[in-house]
């Protein structure tokens, strides 16, 4: 199936605010449900609260003085340098906390991903230099003493910083809500967001502010200046009565996301497609602010996503009906406007929606996860997958990430280095550790709707051999191709297949191979067997996992995860090769990494497929991998493999496994 790219973005302010908006986002929103908590024990047992309880109510002071802080700055901390980054991210917050009598979220955004940074700079410069033995006592170290220090600085500079910073805003938001002023900044707001701009404002800004205000005065008005539903619903109203072909047709199922999922970018191409519309959206964000000015309401903690469930269930009970009001009329005046500008303007049609969905796609720099509501297509539906800019992650996803995929990349990896195109990353990972953030997917096509839901924007591609996939070709193809100089970056690209989707997984990071631990230690001569005595696949995986047991690699049931992970995808991996290995949940099992080998000089049946060397893998921290990248770029190589077979000894083995990293 052919792969549509958009062409290569340009590099613009407005690109840099949305990665900006983009980061700040990733570190306030998977924490959002700490914060609706925090408003929930606020609501019902402070003195003002539902029912009063003076026990209960001593939550609400540390909560959000250093729980909400301390779980922005580790957020910030692990995206920038994973755990590590987000340990020393969040002690570094405990500067600024200490330093200010206000909470600190701002100071936490900021001390978080620049500790984080600053170690990762720093471990940088001895990386693959510290001598065996001492890579523990120089890492604790390393990251103790960086912690410590920022927590310094972040006390004594930051947190008087930011609190001047927050100060100065917050005098910001009181004038413009006394002069009445504060509807206006709609004119901003509403705009940013169709440009996906109010991250940079909504989680940087209004967030911090509105939870400082919360804190004092019980609500703050500050929640609701972006999360309105009533403009969007309006806009698509108006649609659903006055709109044309597809743009009329799709209005009714984008007006129930948005309204009720909360998902506010459903109506962003209607805006698009007649760019005239954001007077309705301003009108309406005004009309909103200005109600609720009026009215004194606001919500008690953020409401996230936009939906009017989530917008109520933070509502306090003497906001509900200025709430309801602000929603009911922002979104009336958003209608009439619309309806207006349809009336008075040309006929339109659905390829316009289509094209507006393109557009807004490629602003946002990905596939839009809603926008095959809007068009019926997209990769999860069996269409067309698009990419909105070049090609810059991939990730191989197995059931562990421990095998398979580890050496599924090192073989694209070496392919699209070869191709010229080092900075493309390849990586592997566990599907219960993705997360959308990667540009291709590559799985066992057994797996494929498993990983699917968890990666909706990256283009899928299914295999079925690992080792010599023709569609790896495909892939450096694409890369080349969505890498392509931004003046023919329009050219068709490669072809990629897509399997159609459906199944479940989380978030996550994988781990690159390249940097774990050489071979030493993890195959040694114990563990390869020249000549198996199986016949049968059950035995050859029983006879592999035995060789790792007895190293003490591994306990009994291990040996049984193996089979389990056998019975739901095949570990043959092509070029007479299978690598058997447990399930994800079958780590616990695992003492220390090892790798056995055991060719099998006749071959056996795998699944309908002739294998004659069957690699147990057994991993921790993933230290096995590079081990695996040696043994793929063999198997790639037919003289190498010729090699293998003819081996005699056991040192012919480790030798040739040995000398491809060298």
């Amino acid at each position: 199936m052919a792969t549509e790219t958009v062409a290569k973005p340009r590099t613009s302010m407005r690109v840099g605010v949305q990665r900006f908006g983009t980061f700040l986002s990733g570190m306030i929103m998977p924490n959002i449900g700490a914060f609706i908590a925090w408003g929930i024990i606020t609501a019902f047992f402070i003195p003002a609260g539902f029912t009063p309880n003076e026990e209960l109510a001593k939550l609400v002071g540390p909560m959000i003085t250093y729980l909400l802080p301390l779980l922005i700055g580790y957020t910030g901390g692990r995206m920038v340098y994973g755990v590590r980054g987000g340990v020393v991210g969040a002690a570094a917050t405990m500067g600024v906390i200490v330093g200010t009598d206000i909470p600190m979220f701002i100071g936490a955004m900021i001390m978080g991903p620049l500790t984080a940074w600053i170690m990762k700079r720093l471990e940088s410069l001895w990386e693959n230099k510290v001598k065996p033995g001492f890579e523990m006592l120089i890492d604790n170290f390393t990251a103790g003493i960086v912690a410590a220090v920022m927590a310094i600085f972040g006390m004594l500079v930051i947190g008087p910083v930011v609190k001047a910073f927050s100060n100065g805003a917050s005098a910001v938001v009181e004038f413009l809500v006394n002069n009445g002023l504060l509807p206006f900044t709609s004119i901003f707001i509403e705009p940013a967001k169709v440009l996906f701009l109010n991250n940079a404002v909504n989680h940087g800004i209004l967030t911090p502010l509105g939870t400082e205000q919360a804190l004092a005065q019980g609500k703050s008005i500050l929640f609701l200046l972006e999360a309105n539903p009533g403009p969007g619903v309006g806009i698509l109203l108006a649609y659903m009565i006055f709109g044309k072909g597809m743009a009329k047709a799709s209005a009714p199922g984008a007006a129930l996301i948005q309204f009720v999922g909360g998902i506010h970018e459903i109506y962003f191409p209607y805006v698009l497609m007649k760019p005239i519309i954001i007077l309705a959206a301003i009108g309406g964000g005004m009309t909103g602010i200005f109600t609720l000015v009026l009215t004194g309401a606001g919500l008690r903690s953020p409401a996230a996503p936009g939906s009017i469930i989530a917008v109520f269930a933070a509502t306090p009970a003497d906001s509900f009906f200025g709430v309801a009001l602000s929603v009911l009329l922002a979104a009336t005046v958003s209608f009439l406007i619309a309806s207006v500008i349809l009336k008075a303007s040309k006929d339109v049609e659905g390829d316009e929606l289509g094209a507006a969905t393109t557009r807004m796609e490629a602003m946002k720099g990905k596939k839009s996860s809603v926008s095959s509501a809007l068009t019926g297509a997209g990769a999860g539906a069996g269409g067309v997958a698009v990419l909105a800019g070049p090609v810059k992650n991939i990730v191989f996803a197995c059931d562990a990430g421990m095998g398979s995929s580890a050496m599924g990349a090192s073989v694209l990896r070496n392919k699209i280095k070869a191709a010229g195109y080092p900075d493309v990353k390849v990586t592997n990972s566990a599907i219960a550790n993705l997360s959308d953030t990667y540009d291709v997917v590559i799985t066992h096509q057994d797996l494929t709707e498993r990983a699917k839901p968890a990666t909706s924007s990256a283009v899928h591609v299914s295999v079925d051999n690992f080792m010599n996939s023709p569609k790896y070709d495909e892939i450096v193809e694409l890369v080349k191709s969505s890498n392509a100089p931004a003046d023919t970056a329009e050219a068709p690209a490669a072809a990629a297949s897509a399997a159609p989707a459906a199944g479940a997984a989380a978030a996550g990071a994988a781990a690159e191979p390249e940097a774990a631990a050489g071979p030493s230690g993890i195959l040694v001569a114990d563990s390869v067997v020249l000549s198996g005595t199986a016949t049968t696949r059950d035995a050859a995986i029983d006879e592999a996992g035995r060789l790792l047991l007895d190293r003490g690699a591994v306990d009994a049931g291990y040996l049984d995860a193996m089979h389990e992970r056998e019975e739901s995808v095949s570990t043959y991996m092509g070029s007479y090769l299978a690598i058997p290995h447990g399930t994800n949940a079958a780590k616990d099992h695992i003492m220390k990494s090892a790798v056995s080998v055991v060719r099998y000089p006749d071959g056996i049946d795998w699944n309908g497929k002739e294998v004659k060397f069957v690699v147990g893998v057994a991993g921790i921290n993933n230290e096995h991998l590079q081990i695996l990248s040696s043994i793929a770029k063999v198997f790639t190589n037919k003289a190498q493999v010729a090699q293998l077979e003819a081996a005699t000894t056991v040192d012919e083995v480790l030798d040739l496994f040995g000398k491809v990293n060298s």
